[in-house]
This record gives structure tokens, C-alpha cells and sequence, in this order.
């Protein structure tokens, strides 16, 4: 019997400790509503099932530990699937999957990613709705966590993206060089 119990405490620790080393990924719908409760930035993976820099990115940069824990500290993260045919409702709209040509694509993949269909892309979106940035392409850790460093301490409310890039890269060399 203690043996029943020593494996089942081990299992469910276990299951505790691997849900801190990933993401809290969120259905669009649920984090528009956690943001409108407490006010954060939508982090959107906009991704495919045949994109080999989507899952390069699953499996390298959003299963790095740091980017883990900003992710799920500072921010609302969501994955969607560009080419979902499930319908997404928000609010009174209804947003649908759009069939064109071979692969088709989803109206808030759309909305998202300002109508510029490449994956992966990574939006952010406040807790309003507004898109601020659309950023195509894969991105390292250490590309994202820039990003996810000018959302959370709110940057993007007064300087632009590139400022506030070159400034981050000049503090990291400054903090390197003092080590």
C-alpha cells in the first residue's frame, strides 16, 4: 500500500513539476476574457501544422525556462492555428475559416497578423483588442525575449521597438562587460 501511495505522490508531483516548465497556452476567446478581468498583452503564436520554423520554435524558444516564466507571468500566450476551420466567436463577431485555394486560412489569423499570412508569426495584442505588432518569422530566445521585455515593462507605450531594442542590447553588453 505504501508503495501505491509513494507512486501515485510521485506521478502527481511529477505532473505539477513539468506543468511549471511550459507554457499556459490560452484559446483566443479565453484570453480576451482574462484580459478584460486583469489587464495584460496577448502574446499569439500564429502557426500551422506544416510550418517546420513553428515547431523549431516550440521546441527551442517557448521551452526555454526564462521565456516559460515571463510568458506565463506577464502575459495572456495563445496558439492559433492559421488554418483552424473551427469558428472563433468574440464579442458578437463570428470568425470563420476561409477556404481558398489548397490550405485556406482563418479570419482572426488574418486580424492578427494585419492581414500578412507567415508563419510563424507572433502578435501582440492589448488587453483592448489592438493589434501593436505583428512580428513574422522565427525568433531565437534570446530575440524573444526582447520582444517579451518591451511588452511587459510597457515600453511600447513610448518609444518604438527599435529604440527600445538598440537600448536593451546596450544594457545587456554593459551588464555582460561588468561580469
Amino acid at each position: 500500500m505504501k508503495r501505491v501511495l509513494l507512486f501515485f505522490g510521485v506521478v502527481i508531483l511529477g505532473l505539477n513539476l513539468s506543468g511549471q516548465d511550459s507554457i499556459k497556452w490560452h484559446s483566443i476567446d479565453q484570453a480576451i476574457q482574462l484580459a478584460s478581468q486583469v489587464p495584460r498583452v496577448l502574446v499569439i503564436d500564429v502557426y500551422t501544422d506544416w510550418c517546420g520554423w513553428c515547431k523549431r520554435m516550440d521546441a527551442t524558444t517557448f521551452s526555454d525556462p526564462e521565456v516559460v516564466e515571463i510568458m506565463n507571468e506577464h502575459f495572456y500566450p495563445v496558439k492559433l492555428d492559421a488554418e483552424g476551420k473551427e469558428d472563433i466567436v468574440i464579442g458578437d463577431r463570428t470568425f470563420k475559416f476561409v477556404d481558398n485555394g489548397r490550405r485556406g486560412y482563418h479570419e482572426i489569423a488574418a486580424v492578427v497578423t494585419r492581414g500578412r499570412l507567415s508563419y510563424p508569426t507572433i502578435s501582440y495584442v492589448d488587453a483592448q483588442g489592438k493589434v501593436l505588432e505583428a512580428a513574422p518569422g522565427y525568433k531565437t530566445a534570446d530575440q524573444f525575449r526582447v520582444y517579451l521585455a518591451y511588452y511587459a515593462d510597457g515600453a511600447y507605450k513610448s518609444q518604438s521597438f527599435d529604440e527600445f531594442s538598440a537600448g536593451y542590447t546596450a544594457l545587456e553588453e554593459s551588464v555582460i562587460q561588468n561580469l
